[in-house]
């Protein structure tokens, strides 16, 4: 699925570890161990040991003893390996085939597998909403979300998926409720956090979005990084994206990461969000003046065009 600049991310530990979790092995594995038949035979021991060497006789001689051989030990039979167990490879289960199938992007696929599943648990409603908002399905995927919450209502991913729902038409008051209500539930989820601090910057609540970055990045210092989870497009305008990528610059300089901070600032400056005189005077890039990166940034927006 193609990535853009502003995502709200759907819970890591609803999608890739749930999906991760499950044993492939049964699903990828092609081959048994072999059966007694194709064990290789072993060899048979011979039918009867060969005899002792008999001695042999000479005549008498005044001055020298007969000389004798020593009787060889008989051959012994080689031990016969047990025969190898087969153990029945089991079937994998609908929902087990689904998680196969989201995890390489066949959502439909996906969806076709969980729809069999005799008896879906909420875990199993919440993957097949996510695989609904995929695709872009948002109807459905709050069916199937709201389905996960009647079997568990205190689910703070599923309710930070309905809220991702809400950004995704842009109904950001909604979002936020939801936001907070699994917040509630989970005070300390980073990627929660981090979805409501996108959320506060859409209305314009600027102070409250970079306050919640901040907590977000305090609880997980690799909240911003790319965590290759599943995510969607918040289709926001450029200003908004500008200011979300002006405030994880804040967030991140604050934090020590000055790579994080100047790619975001380069983003918010072709946004239009910011200008070189304007990261100038805030306080919160001071720490980036001396290194080059910054000050080559900063020259390539101020020489004219």
């Amino acid at each position: 699925m193609s990535r853009f600049e502003e995502h709200n991310w759907l819970p890591v530990a609803a999608l890739v570890a749930a999906l991760m979790a499950v044993p492939y092995a049964l699903i990828a594995q092609d081959s048994a161990p072999p059966t007694p038949e194709q064990t290789p035979t072993q060899a048979r021991a011979p039918s009867s040991a060969p005899a002792p060497a008999q001695p042999s006789i000479q005549p008498a001689q005044p001055t020298q003893a007969s000389p004798q051989t020593s009787p060889q030990p008989a051959a012994q039979a080689p031990a016969t390996a047990p025969p190898i167990k087969v153990i029945p490879t089991p079937e994998p289960t609908p929902e087990q085939v689904g998680d196969a199938q989201a995890i390489h992007q066949h959502y439909q696929a996906a969806i076709a597998s969980y729809s069999k599943a005799t008896d879906p648990t909420a875990a199993l409603w919440n993957k097949m909403g996510i695989a609904y908002q995929m695709m872009f399905n948002v109807k459905d995927a709050i069916r199937c979300y709201n389905a996960s919450l009647k079997l568990d209502p205190k689910n703070a991913q599923v309710l930070n998926n309905v809220a991702t729902v809400y950004d995704s038409q842009k109904q950001y008051g909604a979002g936020e409720r939801y936001y907070r209500k699994a917040l509630k539930i989970d005070p300390h989820a980073a990627l929660i956090l981090r979805n409501l601090g996108s959320n506060l910057l859409a209305q314009h609540k600027y102070k409250k979005g970079m306050e919640a970055y901040q907590t977000a990045q305090a609880i997980d210092p690799q909240i911003f990084e790319d965590h290759g989870g599943a995510s969607v497009q918040n289709p926001s305008s450029v200003e908004h994206r500008g200011a979300v990528h002006y405030y994880m610059a804040r967030t991140c300089a604050s934090a020590g990461k000055p790579e994080c901070a100047i790619q975001n600032l380069r983003r918010a400056l072709n946004e239009g969000f910011t200008n070189p005189k304007k990261i100038a005077g805030d306080g919160s890039f001071f720490g980036l003046r001396d290194m080059p990166e910054f000050q080559q940034m900063i020259a390539a927006q101020a020489a004219p065009h």
